[in-house]
């Protein structure tokens, strides 16, 4: 069964920082890509940012490029995405995910930018 499980989320000041992580488990992590996601409210869920199963970080949201990165641990099946210089437009559910036969989604963590 797959399972993957968000941490890292909170309330955090303008230009401040985050780091999120995902914890993935059922699956051979080490070969599949990674992606993070993000729903505002009263939005859609976009994409941020997707990772190559060796590592490789393939793409990237414009609106995040610079200040995000992704990254993932293999040997810990792990995924992270480090957020810094965060602004108000940030503020969402962030997702990991992982494509296979289906998308499949964590429950999610939440992060507020706010003053």
């Amino acid at each position: 069964q797959v399972q993957l499980v968000e941490s890292g989320g909170d309330l955090v000041q303008p230009g401040g920082s985050l780091r999120l992580s995902c914890a993935a488990s059922g699956f051979s992590f080490k070969f599949w890509t990674i992606r993070w996601y993000r729903q505002a409210p009263g939005k859609e869920r976009e994409q941020v940012a997707r990772i190559s199963p060796n590592g490789i970080p393939e793409w990237y949201r414009d609106s995040v490029k610079g200040r995000f990165t992704i990254s993932r641990d293999n040997a810990k099946s792990t995924a992270s995405l480090q957020m810094n210089s965060l602004k108000t437009a940030d503020t969402a559910m962030y997702y990991c995910a992982v494509y296979l036969s289906e998308e499949h989604f964590g429950p999610g963590t939440q992060v507020t930018v706010s003053l």
